[in-house]
Formats: C-alpha cells, sequence, structure tokens
C-alpha cells in the first residue's frame, strides 16, 4: 500500500521526481518507472526504445522530454494499450503507428519508420512495440542505414535485447541489401 500512496502521489505531481529514489514518506522506495518498461534502452538524449508502456509510463515519457512515440506493435494485439494513440497525444506528444506483424515484417513497414524517424530528427523519440523485438530491429536498421552502427554493432545492438527468429534474421538481412541498393 505504502508503494501505491507513492506512485500516487508522484502521478499527481504529473511526473516530476520519477527517478530512482525514496518516496517522500522515508519508508518506500519507489522505482524508476522509465527502467520499469520492458526492455527499456536508452540509445542517445534524443532516442529510446521499449516494449509496451503503460499510461503511467506514458506520462513519465512526456515527463521526460520525449515528443513523438512511434507504436510498431498491433493496437489489437495481446499487450496493446487500448486508445494508445488519444493517450499519447492527451500528453501533448506526437503519434505514429506502424503496425508490424511480427511473423511477417515487410521492407515496406521499415521505409515508413524510416521516413517517419527522417521527418523527428531535431526531436525527442521513443519507439516501442510490445516486447522491444521490432523496436530493437527496426530502430538498428535506422542507425544503420545513417551510418551510426556498423552491421557488427547492429546485431550486437539488438542482441542486447532478443535473439532473432529465422523470419527475423531473413527480414533483417533483407533490409541490410535494401539499404545498400538505396545507398547506391
Amino acid at each position: 500500500m505504502q508503494g501505491f500512496a507513492c506512485a500516487n502521489f508522484f502521478a499527481l505531481l504529473g511526473g516530476v521526481g520519477l527517478i530512482e529514489g525514496v518516496c517522500p514518506t522515508g519508508k518506500t522506495p519507489y522505482l524508476n518507472i522509465m527502467s520499469e518498461i520492458k526492455n527499456f534502452l536508452t540509445i542517445s538524449d534524443r532516442l529510446a526504445c521499449a516494449g509496451q508502456p503503460d499510461e503511467l509510463q506514458l506520462a513519465e515519457i512526456a515527463a521526460r522530454g520525449f515528443q513523438v512515440v512511434i507504436n510498431l506493435g498491433l493496437s489489437d494485439g495481446k499487450y496493446a494499450l487500448p486508445n494508445e494513440a488519444d493517450s499519447v497525444t492527451g500528453l501533448g506528444l506526437s503519434y505514429f503507428h506502424i503496425p508490424v506483424l511480427f511473423d511477417n515484417p515487410r521492407i515496406a513497414e521499415w521505409e515508413s519508420f524510416r521516413s517517419v524517424m527522417d521527418q523527428q530528427q531535431v526531436k525527442k523519440v521513443f519507439v516501442h512495440c510490445a516486447a522491444n523485438y521490432r523496436a530493437t530491429a527496426f530502430t538498428g536498421l535506422y542507425l544503420f542505414a545513417k551510418s551510426e552502427l556498423t552491421r557488427e554493432e547492429l546485431h550486437s545492438f539488438i542482441s542486447q535485447v532478443w535473439q532473432p527468429d529465422a523470419v527475423w534474421l531473413r527480414f533483417i538481412d533483407e533490409a541490410l541489401k535494401y539499404i545498400a541498393e538505396c545507398r547506391g
């Protein structure tokens, strides 16, 4: 109950102070809300990716200065947040939904993602899906396309969260070929 009271206290503050520390009562430590998002990764001061955040975590994302949320998950999926678009835009953030079927990722979806990311270059962006599998793959490929990661670094980046199956290994290989063709 004490942890719940502390969480409510900080939620009432609009996310202020939601970092590691002690609840104002001094009795129960509270958690870093961001680290509670499944497979959360900070990539840079303007880019992070993770699994599906809940409503409180979305509020913290906004409080931390993120300006854009890109959702690669399905809106009707098991882990989807109902009315996520409304929740995100209600917090004053831009929202982009590029649904990617986990068992059938397509280059067209990655190209849509690349286009959205290119339009957000000066903004702070949070990319997510259900478990940060699609998000790490798409974000890693984007960083590779921008020459911010080598091929080896791309695979290391993804593997810090998950080990892609045959479908995703094939997709990543196809995307790397596509990126090489685009670089011409």
